[in-house]
């Protein structure tokens, strides 16, 4: 049965719809802020997984419970749903009135389970730095950081890191196994076990932060009516992982996983620069001058790279006599503008910071 506040003309769910100053009129009214609809559903869960922050904000300072379960079951919680959605300043006023971010909704998940899963890697910061515990399992007793290797957000990798999170070796399996599989397939056939198969089927690619983002969708009628979608950072995050555990990768290796995109920017890429110019050996300068010295733009543009900050601490830099050269040669002669521009602003690394002659003698 519809909870209706008394002495008004409208429940408290139909303002909803009608923006804040309907709610605080029903609520002023007598409208109970824990009201449930014929559903069992809370007017705190709606507006929380409808994105509507200033209502959330009305509800929780009218005393709605942020931790009290929602829907049918009552298996759904506010924070999870707010999660689900990316609704980050929702997710900020619930962590703010107290909602526990371990809680577990149906079938074991948690919020931050939801956020891995989902790629939402500034929610699960948020909820990390509200004390979210980072190994708590989900479903399949998988580990958040498992969850968010599968994914291949790399960004949400890197903040359950910094929290300490565990599951290491079976989230690099878990990345290393992305790695040999086509995302497009992989979510076709995730989605065909659902469905069926024998459904039309659409997939798109679209750029976000330091990577892609594959989506699939099945069609009825040219429409979509199913989807799935997954980051591409694998290489980016095998790398990290192998850092965290004290594995050195072959060089070629760590190469393939940042060609594989064919783009600087992305993360493969850029985690493949990071590690190589930390280890500062002999070993990882001939591969980089080999590397600059190829005829590939892109293994050129890659090699500049590494060689630009090659094994720096401090005001060390023990492979400038030999670097600066082959990197002078490359500004000078790559067929490629974009290799060109790679070698030049590697030079700039060797240049001293108050300006003089160009490149050490």
């Amino acid at each position: 049965m519809k909870n209706e506040p008394a002495g008004d003309a409208h429940s408290l769910f139909e303002a909803l719809y009608e923006g804040e100053s309907a709610v605080v009129r029903a609520l002023r009214a007598g409208a109970s802020v824990e009201a449930r609809d014929e559903d069992g559903t809370s007017a705190l869960y709606l507006a929380a997984v409808q994105d509507l922050p200033g209502t959330v904000r009305l509800l929780l300072a009218a005393g709605a419970d942020p931790d009290r379960p929602s829907g049918p079951e009552a298996g759904d919680l506010p924070l999870c749903g707010a999660v689900c959605g990316g609704h980050t300043e929702v997710v900020e006023a619930l962590l703010a009135a107290g909602a526990d971010p371990d809680l577990r909704e149906d079938f074991g998940f948690t919020a931050l389970r939801w956020a891995a899963g989902l790629g939402h890697a500034g929610i699960a910061e948020l909820l990390l730095a509200q004390g979210a515990d980072p190994g708590l399992p989900g479903p399949r007793d998988e580990p958040p950081l498992v969850v968010a290797a599968r994914r291949g957000s790399a960004r949400t990798v890197r903040a359950l890191l910094r929290y300490g999170a565990p599951g290491l070796r079976p989230a690099l399996d878990e990345a290393r196994r992305m790695l040999a599989v086509d995302a497009g397939k992989e979510l076709l056939r995730a989605l065909e076990a659902l469905h069926g198969p024998g459904h039309e089927s659409a997939v798109r690619r679209t750029r976000v932060a330091g990577g892609v983002l594959v989506t699939v969708e099945l069609l009825r009628d040219g429409e979509p009516f199913a989807g799935q979608d997954q980051e591409t950072g694998h290489g980016a995050i095998a790398t990290l992982l192998e850092e965290e555990l004290g594995l050195r990768v072959p060089f070629e290796e760590l190469a393939v996983r940042a060609l594989r995109g064919q783009d600087p920017e992305l993360d493969d890429w850029r985690e493949t620069v990071r590690v190589l110019r930390l280890r500062g050996d002999e070993e990882t300068f001939q591969a980089a001058a080999a590397w600059a010295a190829s005829a590939d733009p892109l293994r050129q543009m890659l090699g500049a790279q590494v060689l630009a900050r090659l094994g720096f601490r401090a005001d060390e830099k023990p492979f400038a006599s030999r670097a600066v050269p082959l990197l002078r040669v490359l500004a000078r002669d790559a067929v490629h503008p974009a290799a060109a521009e790679a070698a030049t602003r590697a030079l700039d690394a060797y240049r001293p910071a108050h300006g003089g002659r160009r490149g050490p003698e």
